[in-house]
Parts: C-alpha cells; sequence; structure tokens
C-alpha cells in the first residue's frame, strides 16, 4: 500500500498504517543488526549493535502493545525506506576493505537507520497525542528516547575514535 492510497481517509488510518510500516522496519532491523555486530571490528562497535539488537527486541514488543492498546491488528506493511536503507548498507559493507573504513561505514548506515526511526516515532508520538491517545504516546516516546540515544552514542563513537582510525 502506497502512503497516500485511498485506504488511507484519516489522521487514525495514517497512525495505524505507519505503526504498520515501523513495525515491519523494527522486525527487519532484528535480522540485520546481529549481521552488523559480526562485520564490526571494533569491540565497543560490535557491543553497541548488539545491545540496541535488545532494545529493538522491546520495541518490537511496545509496538505490539501499541496495537493492542489502539484496537488495531498487530500486522506489518512493507517499508521500501528500511529495506533500501538495509541493502545499501549491505552492498557498501561488501565493497570496502579496509576494517577500520569498514567501521565506519557501518556507523553510518546505523545512523541512516536511526534517523528513519527517530522521523517515524516522532511523527507517531505527535499522532497519538493528536488522536488523544496519550497513553500510545507515553509507550512511543519511549522508544524515540532509546533511538535518540543510540544515535547519539553512535556519534560519539564515530567521532572519539572509529572516524579517527578510518582516515589514518
Amino acid at each position: 500500500m502506497g502512503l497516500f492510497t485511498k485506504d488511507i481517509k484519516t489522521m487514525n488510518d495514517l497512525f495505524v498504517h505507519q505503526l504498520q510500516d515501523i513495525y515491519y522496519a523494527e522486525q527487519q532491523l532484528t535480522k540485520a543488526l546481529p549481521k552488523m555486530a559480526d562485520k564490526a571490528t571494533d569491540p565497543q562497535l560490535k557491543q553497541g549493535f548488539l545491545t540496541h539488537l535488545e532494545e529493538t527486541k522491546q520495541h518490537v514488543k511496545r509496538l505490539e502493545e501499541v496495537f493492542k492498546m489502539h484496537g488495531a491488528q498487530v500486522k506489518a506493511v512493507d517499508c521500501p525506506a528500511i529495506d533500501g536503507i538495509i541493502e545499501e548498507a549491505d552492498e557498501t559493507a561488501g565493497e570496502v576493505a579496509d576494517k577500520a573504513v569498514l567501521d565506519a561505514a557501518l556507523i553510518n548506515a546505523a545512523q541512516a537507520a536511526e534517523h528513519y526511526e527517530i522521523v517515524r516515532y516522532g511523527s507517531l508520538v505527535a499522532w497519538a497525542k493528536q488522536l488523544g491517545r496519550n497513553d500510545c504516546a507515553a509507550v512511543l516516546a519511549k522508544t524515540l528516547d532509546e533511538e535518540k540515544a543510540t544515535d547519539k552514542k553512535l556519534t560519539t563513537l564515530a567521532e572519539s575514535k572509529v572516524n579517527l582510525r578510518a582516515a589514518g
């Protein structure tokens, strides 16, 4: 289903559609993060991916909770954006021979996914509030905060050592 199809008529329809979109995205990330951890050579980066994998599994459970709270069917819809981000990360990682540069590329790919999620969760929190669903907004805001924290950790790791090693 495209974003602006006849199936989306109301703010509630849009809210549910975006829940389905991010639900799919989180599920895809639970498959991608272990692969990224395997490719990472920096121990802190490797551990960061594994830690975020556990958080991502929680994000899936929270989304299922929000679906139920909102009275919507727990369902995923294809998300070409996250598929593209993951595909691009795989392609780039396959092309980088220097392991230090590979770690920098992996951080970049992870941040692309984080930024996508931050946008989606930010909108979902706002829309949930608009729909009078502060209960859903509170659950979604927990995940939004974790996504922002992960993005900050990735930036710190990149700027403090990974990018320096890659450039050296």
